[in-house]
């Protein structure tokens, strides 16, 4: 019997993800700030499922949760790091304070959140940490920037991990969502920057009404979603990353080529940078 760890727990892709683990016979540790939203989300799990408080940003009370965790369960199993916050803006657009609000939740509180996590599975040399990332944290559009850039630190710092974790029998894999049918896109969600820049009409401003206009119409399903998670979680075949949406793999694929031909053109100014004995040897 596995026992999962969900962050952000109370709606969205962690709500699914909690709903699935805990249809699959799964034990569910769930946490939200305000667990009450959790568990009235399952009322009927029993004691399959553990509610707790859990602000992502407050190290503390990471490692108190897993210390609850560990003393109904016995362990964590699979850690999904789902907990986030979005931020729309041009970059220059965004302010400090936004800028460093997304950070301390997006990257800041995943750290808290490993570094509580990882040392029982260390101990026990198994487990599987999921680390819900975006396409965006792949590759970048207008409005996205400052967002996108904790994601990147999250894939950056998920692939390191895995490298460090992976002879300590424990597997990471990166996960990055194109648009879902989630509540994203609400302003309850995500912070839009007020701060408007004119001569960014045109794209970040485009995006700002787009996402508007994508609102609870995006082509995602998260119930589908949580299933490829649920089932890929603990896995020895779960890959480092993998993208959910036929939107993301179109964007990760795009990127794909352009970083191709673009170290095609220009390789040899690239490579031409190295001493000479080196190029020449």
């Amino acid at each position: 019997m596995s026992v999962w760890m969900i962050t952000g727990a109370s709606r969205g892709f962690g709500a699914e993800i909690a709903r699935t683990a805990l249809a699959s016979g799964y034990d569910v540790v769930a946490t939200a700030r305000d667990p009450r939203t959790v568990e009235s989300r399952f009322p009927d799990a029993g004691d399959a499922l553990l509610a707790l408080p859990l602000d992502v940003t407050d190290e503390d009370q990471a490692h108190a949760a897993v210390a609850a965790a560990t003393e109904r369960f016995g362990r964590i199993d699979v850690l999904v790091n789902n907990a986030g916050r979005g931020l729309l803006g041009a970059v220059e657009e965004v302010s400090d304070a936004a800028a460093r609000a997304v950070y301390e939740t997006n990257v800041f509180g995943t750290l808290n959140v490993l570094r509580a996590v990882l040392p029982g599975m260390r101990e026990r040399r198994s487990g599987h940490i999921v680390n819900m990332s975006s396409v965006g944290g792949f590759t970048a559009s207008p409005g996205w920037g400052v967002y996108a850039s904790t994601k990147f630190a999250v894939e950056g710092l998920s692939e390191a991990l895995a490298a460090e974790v992976a002879p300590l029998g424990i597997k990471v894999t990166v996960v990055e969502p194109g648009f879902f049918r989630t509540d994203f896109l609400d302003g309850s969600s995500l912070h839009t920057e007020a701060n408007v820049i004119h001569d960014y009409a045109a794209t970040a401003g485009g995006t700002r009404t787009g996402a508007l206009d994508r609102n609870h119409a995006q082509p995602g399903d998260p119930a589908k979603a949580a299933r490829v998670i649920v089932d890929l979680g603990g896995s020895e075949r779960a890959p480092l990353r993998i993208q959910l949406g036929a939107d993301s793999v179109a964007r990760v694929e795009e990127k794909l080529r352009f970083a191709h031909d673009e170290l095609e053109t220009w390789r040899k100014v690239a490579t031409s940078t190295d001493h000479d004995d080196v190029a020449t040897g």
